[in-house]
């Protein structure tokens, strides 16, 4: 078995991977500022040597949409090529980072880049959005102090399991890399509006929504479907089965 590190492993998309990785045996070393055993902050890699040692491969989930994933990952490079033990550097990042204009985005396929140049081993899975960031976004617009709920009109969405991602970070976890993996989406392609309405009526809530034409060049790029992966429609849990399961746990 290997010795596994995985960053963020302490969040959304880490928790499941780290438990998958346990249930195969494989030790693991969970990486994120609040660990017990291996806090590292990867915004100055501070504590990086360390948890690196003798680490075969890292899976990389921790990021930040307010910015400075670029940095992370550099100091993350650096620190897995002064360890000498890295095989594997698996990588999590999203459809559409090359086509959609959206900062966050661009810095997904800046981190792909630097990962590609690097020297090392890399292996880099693209998915669609997680059911729980659709859920996220409901969430959000409902706090507004607005009897409808805004939200992006013209969007379709593909959602995923977190779960089912997890499971392919798992299996992707082995000491060969595999490079640019296939794309992974989720089962069905849906209007955001009517996931919005989906998961509002199975958490019991009764809200209008009023669909928003926004500006930009990143919302064209999302109306134009560029964050979609028709044709690695893989997944297998829909977003109506993920919002009744949150409506039985309210």
């Amino acid at each position: 078995m290997s010795t596994i590190l995985v960053t963020g492993g302490t969040g959304t998309l880490g928790r499941p991977v780290v438990a998958r990785l346990q249930e195969a045996d494989h030790e693991v070393r969970v990486l994120s500022r609040h660990a017990d055993r291996y806090p590292v902050d990867l915004r100055n890699g501070n504590g990086l040597d360390a948890a690196l040692a003798g680490v075969e491969v890292v899976v990389h989930c921790a990021s930040s949409p307010r910015g400075g994933d670029d940095v992370a990952a550099g100091h993350l490079i650096e620190a897995a090529r002064r360890a000498g033990t890295v095989r594997n550097l698996v990588y999590i990042s999203i459809v559409g980072v090359d086509v959609v204009p959206l900062g966050y985005y661009k810095a997904k396929l800046k981190v792909e880049r630097m990962l590609e140049a690097s020297g090392l081993g890399v292996t880099i899975l693209r998915t669609t959005q997680f059911h729980d960031l659709v859920a996220q976004l409901v969430e959000t617009a409902a706090k507004l102090p607005l009897v409808p709920l805004p939200l992006p009109s013209g969007v379709r969405v593909q959602p995923i399991a977190v779960e089912e991602v997890a499971a392919r970070l798992a299996d992707l976890a082995v000491p060969t890399p595999s490079g640019r993996v296939p794309d992974m989406g989720g089962p069905e392609i849906l209007p955001l509006t009517d996931l919005a309405r989906t998961y509002l009526a199975a958490t019991r809530r009764r809200r209008r929504i009023i669909p928003l034409r926004l500006a930009g060049k990143a919302y064209a790029g999302f109306r134009r479907g560029g964050h979609l992966a028709p044709p690695h429609a893989v997944g297998r849990g829909t977003f109506a089965e993920f919002a009744a399961g949150r409506g039985r746990e309210g």
